[in-house]
């Protein structure tokens, strides 16, 4: 059992193991399949707002641009009409291109030498705190180092009017950092002729590219075509880190460097300028940089935080954590409860085939055992007096006991080297054991080994030795050839062996079928049957036997008696059933009945009559109980006579004693009955308060002839009358032993002679002897 137990436990946690596991995987392969859409999401999210910001950077450098081929267009109108009102035209137009571009510091016309005039020449636009004004230049340029990197770059004819957007630098003539936008003009014949710019104020540039925030710990960018900085973190709080990262975006070359290609739903969605992006790290930071180039040639980009853009996910991650640890929570709880429900179960299963005392099987799993069809034999072992252990030491003594007991017989039972030998405790004072079948010479020798292992075991309780000694029986498959056992019979033969070695007296005895103990057992079930069904058919009912008063010659009473009637409606003999009532718990029922019908019968005569109580009547509350609310009535209860069965013994003087003196307040009178046999002790006299004395058949049916008897019963008389006493003499058969009797003084007489017991009473008359013919 016990490894049956742990078998569909570890099956249980196995399969709660796997659900358990289970539930793990369905919600991480939900959280992949979510983090990878928030993800994609989050990127679409990112790759719009990067494209929007491309978009206002392009649209922004294509005014610039605009603005200044609108400059290029002005200086070449000038190079072809060189007369005053030209150059007052060009000079309104560059006037007006500054007022339309508030974040233009200023304009200018730079003219090649020889192209306008022989050397070179120069118109100047400048925003200043008192408004635009207007200059000249004749001679060498303010800056020709910046001019002439202009030339370098634009001089070489290209088949679109290109744009040179210079780094950031500080212009002395302004007094602060701009950015300019140049392009290259031409004269007539396509030669190279000067240079139209813009100086475009570098911190405008520096707030619109700063203002592209997709994280809060994002960076925006701008890289010229030699990957020189436009525009960097110039607004961030520190300027250290601000430029270390910068400096890392440069470093990695970002127009040849190599980027992952953009994803095919962004070329699809951004086909004239998607987004690459490639991952970097620093200072143990990781980002994320998104760069695409800019209509002006330009590469623009955003660094995002790694971090940053996962932390979209990191509330889904909390949230489907704690919704997993949630369910995988409660499905623990759930399957330790239903763990602990199983075990629960099985532990209650494992009770009802396990002792709680003594952790031996028990007798439902000796049951089991015997179904099988293997031969065995099976010995019961009953402790003696065991109940008197119990009360004179106590309950927990008696447990005591019963360890020792199977401790002690386990350990015989190893010394025998019988491997399949197996112990059970029964219930209470009885164990058995099972054994394999072995020969019938062996089971002697057996039960006396068993027998001599019980007495010699010590058992001490609270420093006294406990003697102990047991009676047994056997029975086995193989031990009659002629009509052999079967396992399911050797349960009640070794029931029935134990009780018969008790009745007999002897240490244990072995089931034999041809001694026909199982017949008489099964004799003793069928009187149990046909009691109860006497009784529920109404057949248990009283006999009346006459009692002759001598001194009036009168029949003035009648001893009640018990018969049962059998189906045809004769008498039994309450010999023949009342030991099986008593074994089976059926007697209280019948004296029940019996005073009921008496009770009944005598309610409206004169005439005086006798019940028989037995000890355990007396000692029984609830009968005796019942017994005295029956007689209420003075008028009846003075009739009734309690005849005590003497031969039963007297153990608890004092409940039989508050009994009679309840009964004597209600006006009956006591008899002790079979007075002069059995455990006759005149000490009952003394004790009871009695008010007659029954004589004993045995001494009274040989008075005619026994001098002894005739001896006793002188002295049992002389005795009554002293103490005031009427005697009955019992078993009177013949009229010359009923002179004897009033010889002697007795007072009243029954037996054969007086009249045999009947169904009815006669009423009271005159005394005539029976006629003998």
């Amino acid at each position: 059992m016990g490894s049956r137990k742990n078998s569909i436990m570890l099956v249980l946690l196995l399969l709660i193991s796997l659900f358990v596991a289970g539930m793990w995987l369905i919600s991480s392969l939900n959280l992949s399949f979510a983090e990878r859409t928030m993800g994609e999401q989050r990127e679409r999210q990112i790759a719009d707002t990067f494209h929007a910001s491309l978009a206002r950077i392009n649209a922004h450098h294509f005014l610039l641009e605009r603005n200044v081929a609108t400059l290029v267009r002005t200086g070449e109108f000038l190079l072809r009409n060189q007369q005053t009102a030209a150059r007052r035209e060009a000079e309104r137009n560059l006037l007006r291109v500054l007022d339309d571009l508030p974040e233009a510091r200023g304009g200018s016309l730079l003219f090649h030498p020889g192209s306008y005039r022989a050397s070179a020449f120069a118109v100047h636009a400048q925003r200043g705190p008192a408004g635009l004004r207007l200059l000249t230049q004749a001679g060498d340029f303010a800056d020709p180092s910046r001019y002439l990197q202009a030339r370098e770059l634009l001089a070489t004819p290209q088949p679109r009017r290109d744009f040179h957007w210079s780094e950031a630098y500080y212009k002395p003539q302004l007094d602060e950092a701009v950015i300019s936008i140049s392009a290259a003009m031409q004269d007539e014949r396509g030669r190279f002729a000067g240079v139209a710019l813009l100086d475009w104020q570098a911190s405008e540039i520096i707030r619109l590219v700063s203002s592209i925030r997709v994280t809060p710990g994002s960076f925006a960018f701008l890289l010229d075509r030699e990957n020189r900085k436009l525009s960097s973190l110039a607004s961030a709080e520190n300027d250290a880190r601000a430029q270390h990262l910068i400096d890392e975006v440069i470093a990695l070359q970002l127009p040849g460097g190599e980027a992952s290609p953009p994803p095919a739903e962004l070329v699809s969605r951004y086909p004239a300028s998607p987004m690459q992006h490639r991952h970097f790290q620093v200072d143990g930071v990781d980002y994320a940089l998104l760069h695409a180039p800019t209509e002006a040639g330009m590469v623009f980009g955003i660094g995002i935080p790694q971090t940053e853009i996962d932390a979209v996910l990191a509330p889904m991650r909390e949230s489907n954590l704690r919704i997993m640890l949630g369910t995988v929570s409660i499905m623990l709880l759930l399957s330790c409860v239903i763990l602990y429900l199983v075990a629960n179960t099985l532990r209650q299963l494992n009770s009802l085939y396990t002792d709680a005392l003594t952790g031996l099987p028990n007798r439902e799993r000796l049951l089991q055992d015997l179904a099988a069809d293997d031969p065995a034999t099976l010995i019961l072992l009953n402790i003696d007096a065991f109940r008197e252990i119990n009360d004179f030491f106590g309950s927990s003594c008696g447990d005591h006991v019963i360890r020792e007991v199977a401790a002690g017989l386990l350990e015989h039972l190893a010394h025998w080297r019988l491997g399949q030998a197996r112990l059970y405790h029964m219930h209470a004072d009885e164990m058995a054991i099972l054994l394999p079948s072995g020969h019938p010479r062996q089971f002697a020798s057996w039960l006396d080994s068993l027998h001599e292992r019980i007495a010699s075991l010590p058992v001490y309780w609270q420093g006294q030795a406990i003697t102990l000694q047991a009676t047994l029986g056997l029975a086995s498959t193989s031990a009659c050839d002629t009509a052999p056992l079967s396992r399911a019979q050797l349960l009640p033969s070794a029931n029935i062996a134990v009780k018969m070695a008790r009745l007999q007296k002897l240490n244990y005895l072995i089931h034999d079928p041809a001694h026909d103990l199982r017949d008489s057992y099964e004799q003793n079930l069928l009187w149990a049957t046909r009691l109860r069904q006497a009784l529920e058919e109404g057949r248990m009912v009283p006999f009346f036997q006459p009692i002759l008063n001598l001194a009036t010659n009168r029949i003035d009473k009648y001893e009640c008696l018990v018969r049962m009637l059998d189906e045809q409606g004769n008498p039994i003999s309450p010999m023949a059933f009342l030991p099986v009532a008593r074994r089976i718990r059926l007697y209280r029922l019948i004296t029940r009945s019996m005073i009921d019908q008496c009770l009944a019968r005598f309610a409206d005569s004169e005439l005086h009559f006798s019940l028989n109580l037995a000890c355990d009547d007396l000692l029984d509350e609830e009968l005796s109980e019942y017994l005295l609310s029956r007689l209420q009535d003075p008028s009846l209860a003075r009739r009734v006579i309690f005849e005590i069965l003497e031969s039963e013994g007297i153990e608890n003087y004092q409940q039989v004693r508050r009994f009679i003196d309840r009964a004597k307040h209600l006006g009956c009178r006591i008899a002790i009955d079979d007075f002069g046999t059995g455990y006759s002790n005149f000490e009952h006299l003394l004790r009871l308060d009695v008010d007659l004395i029954k004589i004993d058949g045995s001494l009274i049916k040989r008075l005619d002839r026994d001098p002894t008897a005739r001896a006793l019963t002188e002295g049992i008389v002389r005795f009554a009358r002293e103490l005031g006493l009427q005697t009955v003499a019992e078993f009177v058969h013949s009229e010359a032993l009923l002179q004897r009797v009033r010889e002697l003084g007795i007072d009243f007489a029954q037996g054969s002679h007086i009249g045999m017991p009947a169904p009815a009473p006669v009423a009271a008359g005159l005394y005539s002897a029976p006629n003998p013919g």
